[in-house]
């Protein structure tokens, strides 16, 4: 069973969390400022073809799945965050067993141990979707 956190390595992972999330924030307000300026926008409005109006849109969806990826690390983060304030960090929320250090060091968002997100997944597999 692996040990409980210290307040340092709490701390650590706070402010990991933290940069991580100001780091985000600042990707999708460039996403969104490059997509107000990008050519393809452009592109969109003149296109002559299907094909052309194919690679607008593609282009188009591809940013705005890039803004939405980020936008869920963020939640992740916050949640992350949530469970620092309330004492429950680096404690499975299934099984309340503690989450090895290893593993949050890896994904410092995790919120459940490897044995419980490996069921978590095959109860709530979605097609298409990838998993820890």
């Amino acid at each position: 069973m692996p040990e409980k956190l210290t307040d340092k390595q709490i701390a650590e992972f706070r402010q990991q969390l933290k940069d991580r999330y100001y780091a985000l924030r600042e990707e999708v307000r460039q996403e969104l400022l490059k997509s107000d300026s990008e050519q393809y926008i452009d592109l969109a409005t003149r296109v002559h073809d299907i094909a052309e109006e194919s690679v607008a849109d593609f282009l188009v969806d591809l940013n705005l799945a890039n803004i939405d990826r980020h936008i869920n690390e963020i939640r992740e983060i916050d949640a992350a965050l949530l469970r620092i304030a309330q004492g429950t960090y680096g404690i499975c929320v299934d099984c309340g067993e503690s989450i090895p250090e290893q593993r949050l060091h890896v994904n410092p968002t995790s919120s459940r141990c490897r044995n419980c997100q490996e069921t978590h997944e095959k109860q709530f597999a979605q097609p298409g979707h990838a998993s820890l």
